[in-house]
């Protein structure tokens, strides 16, 4: 796998103006907008539609990319290993034409422009463009995203993709709970499933959260359900039942699956010895995951709409 500092330099460095080209501290850090002209933010406006428009040319699929948070998903989904590794061999390296460039320039701009449209951001203009930077503030606090290095950093890392950046830094922060739809009564109460292939979680949801959609796009696969391998199942409405907790167990730990009305939310693991079998508690604003490590006992507190 090619690393991001090569990728940058085959195919983006050559494109810098000579004095930044060894200055990228500079190109990184200096306001190219110091009067707030709407103009020059226009252009990243326009290279977001663009992007937008042209997009499905360059990965052979449609995204429905409506500037939505769930579009960088799917457009996160389309930047598969092969998709990358087409692009990576894309002719004119180091050129305005070549289509990785493309991708990733006006990418930049779009993945830029979701965060402003849908969650207040502000872009922090530099030279040139695609350099520019997202600033957001959020319960975390205010940070400048650099959305043009995430691109770069996907491309080179499958284990770490846009979306994972975008949940991470975007929507967790951002995230309102009190804004989610109640599934189910806060008071139901769910039997343990100790049977657990991938068609019997699918009926007892039915059966007894028909509330629920479904379990949504991101929530694992047949295949990767299955290798978990889980000796039983566990379910808790969260949040005064805006969220269902799915909880396994196996041989290694446990795992935890959040989901809202709309399906899969986030998941998170926490290793452990496979016996005693960990314990859920909810409480108000918390929820405790309860388990053994090595032979001592821990507790893992969190806010209920997980971590």
């Amino acid at each position: 796998m090619v690393g991001p500092e090569a990728i940058f330099e085959r195919y983006f460095l050559p494109l810098y103006p000579e004095p930044l080209r060894g200055d990228l501290a500079r190109s990184r850090s200096e306001d190219a907008n110091p009067g707030n002209n709407p103009h020059v933010v226009a252009h990243l406006q326009e290279a977001a539609a663009i992007f937008a428009a042209h997009a499905a040319s360059l990965l052979n699929r449609d995204c429905n990319l409506d500037f939505s948070d769930a579009s960088i998903h799917r457009l996160s989904h389309a930047l598969d290993e092969s998709t990358i590794g087409r692009l990576l061999e894309s002719p004119l390296m180091g050129s305005p034409e070549n289509d990785l460039f493309n991708l990733v320039v006006h990418g930049s701009a779009y993945v830029g422009e979701c965060i402003v449209k849908n969650h207040d951001g502000a872009w922090q203009v530099r030279k040139p463009l695609w350099e520019s930077l997202v600033r957001l503030e959020s319960r975390a606090g205010t940070g400048d995203l650099a959305v043009f290095h995430w691109w770069l950093k996907s491309l080179a890392d499958k284990n770490v993709t846009i979306a994972d950046r975008y949940r991470a830094q975007i929507e967790i922060p951002t995230f309102d709970p009190g804004n989610l739809r109640v599934i189910a009564a806060p008071d139901r109460r769910f039997s343990r499933l100790e049977k657990t292939p991938y068609h019997m979680l699918h009926q007892y949801l039915r059966a007894n959260i028909p509330e629920l959609r479904g379990v949504g796009e991101h929530f694992p696969s047949a295949e990767r359900w299955e290798d978990y391998r889980f000796k039983w199942v566990g379910f808790t409405l969260l949040g005064e039942g805006r969220m269902l907790l799915i909880h396994g167990q196996n041989a290694t730990g446990a795992h935890l699956f959040w989901l809202t009305a709309d399906g899969f939310e986030k998941a998170t693991y926490f290793p452990c010895d496979a016996f005693p079998d960990h314990r859920v508690e909810s409480d108000g604003d918390k929820v405790r995951v309860h388990y053994r490590i090595e032979g001592k006992d821990v507790a893992q507190e969190m806010l209920w709409w997980g971590p």
